[in-house]
């Protein structure tokens, strides 16, 4: 097992009740089935997000390793 650090953003924080939380997964985890884990597909949907890892973008398909750094990034509204 690995541990991260999860933030959330905007509509994703408000969805979840947190800014940040440490959560442990599996090392064969990329940080887009992390986030189908934490906001699986249902009633409310799953938002497009765009991922960043330590603080740079990277696609879905990008493993996790212990200690890394994870955000979720949900497209902002706005005029």
């Amino acid at each position: 097992m690995i541990t991260v650090t999860v933030r959330y953003f905007a509509a994703l924080r408000e969805r979840r009740g947190l800014e940040t939380e440490l959560m442990q997964t599996s090392e064969t985890t990329t940080i887009g089935r992390l986030y189908a884990q934490i906001f699986p597909p249902g009633p409310d949907g799953a938002l497009p997000v765009a991922y960043a890892q330590n603080h740079v973008r990277v696609p879905g398909a990008t493993p996790l390793a212990d200690g890394d750094e994870v955000a979720f990034l949900p497209p902002l509204g706005g005029g």
